[in-house]
């Protein structure tokens, strides 16, 4: 998208602006719709068109787009907006974001916000950016084919000094727009290059980075952070509890160092920003990638569980520059204010046809159980899982030990609940 495509030079008149102004929400979230209408906040919904019949349903404000296709008549989505009202665009996934930034841009009237946005969908510029800003990343390089690729898993394992015979060092992959792990491949060896697909490319090739992955989500207010939780990965894409386990938390200041360097240096202002690290045992942070939408894994779920706010509805205030230092102030809780953890543990089917769904009384009886949403699919065939998404339910937790917590994730990861 080419932000001359959203024309900045449309001037709305002080005294034509509609009070109050209604929020954009950009995507498709039953959760972020629920919190604006707790906010008694007027909004819009700027969703796929299959979601129409539901908003029409429930009544909600709705427009439907489509996000992947820019044509001509994409200025029209500004000025359709405009004329009901909106002011301020939310972003509620990935596929979002770049469209969010154009839309704020016009309502800021603020070219910048546009390009801001870009710089967090591109994970090529994302790393460039964080390099040119001191900010530790590992050795990467964007790649348009294989034979770049195998040049690139070569010159790692020269650097790394390895031998003929030796096991070779792993890089990792990952198509340059697509969400979290959608894409994303290790790499041992050349036989492993044949798994890319042609469609990937344009793709960023980086080194393996040793340390424990973790994310945070950083709630962020005019360019400073107002709240930062830390989430604990036990399996990638499978399992992870909110707060961090107190090995992770107590590196909290170092955490809010580098995240608040992070915004500095991709001069965000307002939102939610997802970024993950990986930590050394001595200390050392490496920056892996950020996203600028809601994350993941339950994530926003799980923080509202440990720490009795929706961040959600955070989401939204913290979108907007006329959110006043008060309500910023009441929203958040001291990040050390919490009972327990909450954790949660994405199911994926071991089994390629799915004929029953057991869920052990022993599970169910533990204290830290909570619910599950766990469902047996009416074909039985199981789909392909693409990134880390399409699981078939989710187990949520919550309990005071981060190690029984951890215990927990573990164990059921690994148990059949399809057979």
């Amino acid at each position: 998208m080419e932000l001359d495509q959203l024309e900045l030079n449309t001037t709305v008149d002080e005294a034509e602006k509609t009070k109050p102004y209604y929020t954009a929400l950009i995507g498709w979230s039953v959760q972020a719709i629920e919190a604006a209408a707790r906010m008694n906040r007027p909004f819009i919904v700027v969703g796929p068109s299959e979601f129409e019949s539901y908003a029409e349903k429930h009544d909600i404000p709705f427009v439907g787009w489509d996000f992947n296709k820019l044509n001509e008549g994409s200025d029209q989505l500004y000025k359709q907006l405009k004329e009901m009202g909106a002011e301020l665009a939310v972003p509620l996934y990935e596929e979002c974001v770049e469209w969010a930034g154009a839309l704020n841009a016009r309502f800021r009237e603020d070219p910048r916000v546009f390009n801001r946005s870009l710089l967090l969908r591109d994970k090529g510029m994302m790393k460039r950016k964080a390099q040119i800003s001191g900010i530790k990343v590992g050795v990467f390089e964007e790649a348009h084919d294989k034979e770049d690729v195998e040049r690139f898993l070569k010159r790692v394992n020269e650097a790394l000094l390895k031998l003929e015979g030796d096991h070779l060092d792993p890089i990792h992959v990952k198509p340059l727009d697509k969400a979290g792990s959608v894409g994303h491949l290790a790499i041992y060896n050349n036989e492993d290059i044949e798994q890319i697909q042609d469609t990937d490319f344009p793709l960023l090739m980086e080194s393996h980075l040793d340390g424990q992955e973790f994310s945070c989500e950083a709630f962020i207010h005019k360019g400073k952070v107002r709240f930062l939780n830390i989430t604990e990965y036990v399996k990638l894409g499978y399992s992870n509890f909110v707060p961090a386990s107190p090995a992770l938390e107590e590196k909290r200041p170092l955490i809010e160092r580098a995240v608040q360097q992070l915004v500095d240096a991709f001069e965000i202002e307002y939102g939610v920003i997802h970024p993950e690290y990986f930590i050394t045992q001595d200390g050392t942070l490496h920056f892996g990638e950020v996203a600028a939408r809601v994350p993941g894994g339950h994530i926003f779920e799980l923080i509202e569980r440990a720490y009795g706010f929706s961040a959600y509805e955070a989401q939204i205030l913290c979108s907007d520059p006329n959110t006043t230092e008060e309500e910023i102030q009441e929203l958040f809780p001291d990040p050390y204010d919490y009972q327990n953890y909450a954790g949660c543990l994405m199911v994926h089917p071991h089994v390629d046809y799915v004929e029953d769904l057991k869920v052990p009384e022993e599970l169910e009886d533990h204290p830290y159980f909570e619910k599950h949403d766990m469902f047996t699919p009416p074909q039985g065939k199981v789909a392909e899982r693409v990134g880390f998404g399409n699981h078939y339910g989710t187990i949520f937790f919550y309990g005071r030990d981060s190690e029984e917590m951890t215990d927990l994730l573990k164990t059921y990861e690994q148990y059949n609940f399809y057979v």
